[in-house]
């Protein structure tokens, strides 16, 4: 409670003001977003649906390949069976359900190029033509008695690896419908009349080729669809992995930004406090006494700015526009701000040559090359820190190498290098600064890196887009690949 009499107000009313007054002058303040549940679980979902949307789209590809050498080597049994062998067939309808199924091919090629995922029903009528196709083909020459009739089992084998079970059974009845039908009605063969009490030559060869083809092409195939799908999964892992990892910085959010209203109240009243002392007269003849007061009102100042930022960070304040600056003046302020914390810490800046580009002053970003200051001048006290900042406009990419003469990373640290609770500290609770960091420079469209330097000590270095960084109105290109899709979902 504020004591009677005092004329100290309380720290967060005219903050009150402020944003009233602000928000007069510039218009009705937004409402305070909030978090809807269907799209958070669409933001998780969105990383596991990329892997599947790979994998489908080379399983496609996968096909297409099959197709094409299924189509060429139909095109040179008929020319040789019908040639060299003698074997009459009807060249006109089998060329052109060939043809029929090459320009079948081609539209698959053209699908595979959209940016629509490849969906199961898609490469369910896809083995479904394939099988219409090999059985037409069939039809016109001997069907059941042709050896050529057993590839059927390199289409079930596909969908086996490629399909669901619903979908895999729909090609395996096709399939078995076909070889039944075939076995009823078809074009005979016409053979050589001296091979009528066994089976010629050419039939021998025909199945000992159909068993080549059949073992080659489920090999090849089958390993590289495996490929794809083993691929896929770690891509799954990955994005699983990522999507657990956002919804634990969303709850630490959560407990920052509650943690941030209930110190409000104790600093507000530590803050009334140290002014009605301030004016007391005991403590106002004391210098000694007053200037301790003058320090814990700068520290409460600096506890209140903590809070606020916190309070911005969550998303509670939306009142003032970004604020726009260079990217030279946006590292120099980094750097004194975080000497002002770390007095008597060193820090040497090398940053010549930078490009006058404007960027945006994100509070996040200047926690992340914050927090590894901070970890570097724990790991190395006493010592000159490095702050390396290099601009490649060829690569439009900003690098910023935080350098110290510390003892390195242990060989455990650098391999769960920005995992939570990894810390050489060895305090329950700590290492999460630079898990947090890893997230924050991947939201950007960028990468941490950490690694031991030859000449001693740590180097962890942040690379970034610079579109992640500039406004959007002064990005080059808006739709450029600048690092992950992330960097460009990101608004300003």
């Amino acid at each position: 409670m504020r004591p009677p009499g005092s004329r100290w107000r309380p720290w967060w009313r005219p903050l009150r003001v402020t944003c009233c007054s602000r928000s007069a002058a510039a218009g009705p303040v937004p409402e305070r977003p909030r978090l809807n549940p269907e799209l958070a679980a669409d933001a998780l979902t969105e990383p596991t649906a990329a892997p599947e949307s790979r994998a489908g789209r080379k399983n496609l590809r996968q096909l297409i390949e099959m197709r094409a050498l299924a189509v060429a080597g139909q095109l040179a049994t008929v020319l040789t069976v019908d040639g060299p062998l003698l074997i009459p067939l009807p060249k006109f309808e089998m060329l052109t359900l060939l043809a029929a199924l090459a320009l079948f091919n081609l539209l698959c090629l053209w699908r595979s190029r959209w940016p629509r995922p490849v969906s199961q029903a898609e490469l369910c009528v896809g083995l479904l033509v394939d099988v219409a196709a090999l059985t037409g083909q069939l039809y016109f020459s001997g069907g059941s008695d042709n050896p050529f009739i057993y590839l059927y089992v390199l289409q079930v084998a596909v969908a086996s690896v490629l399909l669901r079970p619903g979908a895999l059974w729909i090609v395996v009845v096709s399939a078995v419908a076909g070889f039944l039908a075939l076995t009823q009605w078809h074009r005979p063969l016409v053979l050589d009349p001296q091979f009528s009490g066994s089976l010629p030559p050419n039939y021998v060869g025909g199945l000992l080729l159909c068993f080549v083809l059949n073992v080659v092409l489920l090999s090849v195939f089958i390993v590289r669809i495996s490929r794809n799908l083993r691929q896929r999964d770690a891509e799954l892992a990955e994005a699983q992995q990522r999507a657990a990892e956002e919804v634990h910085i969303v709850r630490m959010g959560l407990l920052a930004s509650g943690a941030a209203h209930e110190l409000g109240t104790p600093l507000a009243t530590i803050s009334v406090i140290l002014g009605d002392w301030a004016h007391m007269a005991p403590f106002a003849a004391e210098p000694e006494l007053r200037e301790e007061i003058e320090e814990m009102q700068h520290q409460i100042l600096r506890c209140k700015a903590i809070v606020s930022g916190i309070l911005m960070s969550a998303g509670e304040m939306r009142g003032e526009a970004p604020r726009l600056t260079t990217l030279s003046a946006f590292i120099d302020g980094v750097a004194e701000h975080w000497r002002e914390r770390r007095r008597s810490a060193e820090l040497r800046v090398e940053c010549q040559g930078l490009p006058e580009l404007p960027v945006v002053s994100d509070s996040a970003l200047q926690q992340v090359i914050g927090n590894l200051l901070d970890n570097a001048a724990e790991a190395a006290p006493g010592t000159c820190l490095r702050l390396v900042v290099q601009c490649d406009e060829d690569e439009s990419q900003l690098s910023l190498a935080v350098l110290d003469d510390g003892p390195g990373f242990e060989p455990a640290m650098l391999a769960r290098f920005a995992t939570p609770y990894q810390s050489s500290k060895g305090q329950p609770g700590r290492g999460l600064g630079l898990f947090l960091s890893a997230n924050v420079a991947r939201t950007l469209g960028g990468r941490l890196e950490a690694r031991n330097r030859d000449e001693g000590g740590a180097a962890v270095t942040l690379t970034l887009p610079l579109a992640s960084l500039m406004p959007r109105q002064s990005r080059p290109h808006a739709s450029t690949v600048l690092g992950s899709p992330a960097a460009h979902r990101r608004g300003r």
